[in-house]
């Protein structure tokens, strides 16, 4: 199995390598701990290989595939949904912002997904937070916005759960809590990604002032076992 870069297929490389903890699968298809995401891969598109993808999504149910590549039809499985995406990096951050942040961990589990769920940053689930740091804003005990990490291939992490509640919009929170989650993830020594619609140009262009770059498009697709 080959791949061009790492990113081009950004779960099957995070699985296969720093979170192989959270791998569910074979050597021909993976996904992650349904507890933490819904994401599943494959490394090509053999028929091997897209048999055993379509067994995961009847084992486990509906999987987001998000890669580079085509994705051909998926014996035993069918398409629900698919979306252009854009994948983008930051190789240098610009600019600034202060803000006051706090940690988030266990302890604000059950808040964390509150606000995923009222927001819809993407999946979210009851063990999501543990996928990376995550870091928030609490305004009168309220948690307003939190950003943190998801996808890890060697030498990347993704930015991900970027969201704020509706009440707190247009303060800013949202950029500045990225910028502090990627600026992190480059001391590290490692190049911060991240996922988009390509039509939400409004997403897009917060992502490029802040040093986002598009690489890539991404295909996107929801699979579900087929009838």
């Amino acid at each position: 199995m080959t791949q061009s870069h790492p990113l081009d297929r950004p779960a099957w490389s995070a699985l296969r390598t720093r979170q192989r903890d959270l791998a569910r699968g074979s050597d021909e298809a993976l996904r992650y701990d349904q507890d933490f995401a819904v994401f599943a891969a494959i490394g090509d598109e053999t028929e091997a290989s897209l048999r055993a993808l379509a067994a995961l999504v009847l084992q486990g149910g509906p999987a987001i595939l998000l890669q580079k590549d085509a994705l051909p039809p998926v014996p035993g499985a069918r398409v629900e949904k698919h979306r252009m995406g854009v994948q983008m990096v930051a190789e240098a951050l610009t600019g600034g912002t202060e803000i006051d942040f706090l940690e988030l961990g266990d302890a604000d589990a059950a808040e964390m997904l509150a606000l995923a769920t009222l927001t819809e940053p993407g999946p979210f689930f009851r063990r999501t937070h543990r996928l990376g740091d995550f870091i928030g804003v609490r305004q009168d005990g309220l948690l307003v916005a939190m950003a943190g990490e998801r996808m890890k291939p060697e030498g990347f992490t993704e930015v991900s759960g970027v969201c704020t509640h509706p009440d707190w919009r247009g303060r800013g929170y949202a950029g500045a809590l990225m910028r502090v989650v990627a600026a992190r993830i480059a001391a590290r020594g490692e190049v911060p990604f991240l996922h988009a619609y390509a039509d939400n140009r409004g997403a897009i262009a917060l992502y490029e002032s802040l040093g986002f770059r598009v690489r890539c498009e991404m295909g996107i697709t929801v699979l579900v076992a087929a009838d």
